[in-house]
This record gives C-alpha cells, structure tokens and sequence, in this order.
C-alpha cells in the first residue's frame, strides 16, 4: 500500500505541476503598452497657401458665439426665432456695433436668420471689408446694429513649412537635403532636424544634421519619402538598417524602430488575488482574499485618484481629481 501511493505520487506529480503552470497560463494576459495610433501621411508636394502662394482667406469674424435661440423655460423648452448669442469677443466686430451676450439676431440684412450655421457660411463667404445691419432683440426692444468686419487674413504671409514629422516609428522630424555624392552627381535624403520623446534614434547614434539616404539598401530622396516608406513598409519594433552620411562620412546604422512594449493587463487566480488593468482609462484594480461579497483587501487607481479598501468596512481615498467640462 504504502509502494502504490509514492508510485501514484510521482506519476500525479507532474500532471499537477503542468496543471498549475496551465491555469496560471490562462490567467495571464497582457495587452500593448501603448496602442499604436495610425496616421495620415502628407503629399510630397503639400499645398498649405493658396494657389496663387499666398495665405489663403479664411473669410471673416463677427466676434460672437452664436447658438439656437431656445426658450428660458425649464418646463416649456422650444426653439424661438433668431440666433442667440451666446458670448461676444471683447473688441470683436460684434461688441463694437454694441451687441451682448444674451441678445438675438432675427436677421442680417434684411434676412432672417434662425440658425448659427447661417452665420458661420455668411463668414467664410465675406472676403472684403464689409458692413452688415443686423436686426437684434434685446429683451422685448428690437434695435439695428452696424457690423462692420475685415478679413481674418488680412495682410499675413503665406506659412512656411519647418520639417516633415514621423510622430510614430522613428518619432523625429526632417527635412529634405541635397548633398554631393563621391562620384559627383547630387543626391537628396532625409536630414534629421528634431527628436521626439522616446525616439529610438539616438540610442542607436544617430544626431541632428545626420543625412539618411537609404533604408536596408532602398534609397530615400526626399523627407517625406523616408518617412512614408517607414510607415508603409514596416511594423513597430522591426530593426531597420540606415546609410547615414556624417560630415561626409557615409555609414550603416541599424536602428529598432519605436516599440509600445507591453504590459501584464490581467493575473487572476481566485479566491487568492485579481489583478486587472487597462489603457482607457488608465485604470488598475487589485484585490486580494475576494469572498464574493467583500475582499479582504482592495486597491483601485483610476487616474490620479486611488483608493484602498479593508474587509469593505475601512475605505481611504486619495488624488481625487476635479470634474472638468472640455
């Protein structure tokens, strides 16, 4: 009796070994560190003025924040003729032609007006200098103000494009250059001109002014199609290989491209502990001797915030944060 149990022990004992690391298995999960957004990428040639190369107008500002004209009652509400202005810019064209916050405008020129989309379109259409009657009521006195507006644009230069931004993969900025190759002929590459937070590129020795002209033997002619051939054609955390021309010294760079990583999302091995946490929100929870109707111990970060909870019965909080209205 006593050789058939140590025998059945140590053909049992292996099972429950491979059977615990099993559960433990299906307890655990993990999820990335930080989702990896996607991005838009631009056009070689970016327009960003107007076909001529100037700024383009972007219409005018009556300086006010209009919005449907509701009733003030609270058990009656109902949409009443005008816009209502919700708020007016100090020294805006609005507050000049002496409207308040509060006053509705019936109509502009003559035509009435029932909805702040109106407004907003008579805006972007305005290019010149231009005086509007707007009829207002304030209260129970209807009154006509002059406003006058000037466009928006005025008078400013087209803008100026800094560099290209991977905000992704190599997390940098560049922007075209041409250089002189050995054998004479000018050729064009990506120059690094900034760095973001977490880039992988200076890890791996690559500076500011660095010129990148080809990535695993693929040449790259402008900075924007270094950056799109990164994204296009590779997955975070890949290990690329960069020629890279320094103070005319040309050399091989292998960089691994910006991983998110990941993190322990879920552990569980009941009634001992739970553990859970997640990205959004940016929340974690830990309890600990879990009885179903209370645990033992429990730990909650939401946030800032955090609590701490025993047997259910003493309950600390911290970080408690504001609500805020965006």
């Amino acid at each position: 009796m006593h050789r058939f149990t140590l025998d059945f022990l140590r053909l049992t004992k292996p099972l429950l070994l491979l059977s615990s690391v099993g559960f433990l298995s299906a307890c655990l999960s993990t999820e990335p560190r930080t989702l990896t957004p996607s991005i838009t990428l631009s056009a070689e040639n970016e327009l960003l003025a107007g076909n001529d190369g100037s700024a383009q107008n972007a219409g005018v500002s009556f300086g006010l924040v209009g919005g449907v004209n509701e009733s003030d009652s609270l058990t009656n509400v109902s949409v009443l003729p005008g816009i209502r202005v919700r708020a007016v810019t100090p020294a805006g064209a609005a507050e000049r032609a002496g409207i308040r916050a509060g006053d509705v405008i019936l109509a502009v020129d003559g035509a009435e007006t029932n909805h702040p989309d109106m407004l907003d379109a008579l805006a972007l259409q305005t290019r010149t200098e231009t005086t509007y009657n707007f009829e207002v009521r304030r209260n129970t006195t209807v009154f006509q103000a002059s406003v006058t507006v000037r466009p928006a644009m005025e008078n400013q230069s087209a803008p100026v494009e800094l560099y290209r931004a991977d905000p992704l993969l190599s997390r940098a900025g560049y922007s075209t250059e041409w250089l002189q190759a050995a054998n004479g002929e000018r050729v064009s590459g990506a120059r690094l001109v900034r760095l973001f937070a977490q880039s992988p590129l200076p890890a791996a020795g690559l500076r500011i002014d660095d010129i990148i002209f080809a990535v695993d033997g693929q040449s790259v002619s402008s900075a924007q199609g270094f950056i799109s051939l990164l994204n296009n054609q590779y997955q975070p955390g890949d290990r690329v290989s960069l020629s890279v021309s320094r103070n005319n010294t040309v050399s091989t760079i292998a960089v691994n491209l910006w991983d998110p990583g990941r993190r322990l999302s879920s552990l569980r091995a009941w009634p001992l502990f739970n553990y859970q946490a997640t990205q959004t929100p940016d929340a974690s929870r830990l309890s600990i001797g879990d009885l179903i109707l209370f645990s033992l111990f429990t730990y909650e970060r939401n946030g800032p915030e955090r609590s701490y909870s025993v047997l259910g019965l003493i309950r600390s909080s911290s970080g408690l944060g504001e609500l805020a209205e965006e």
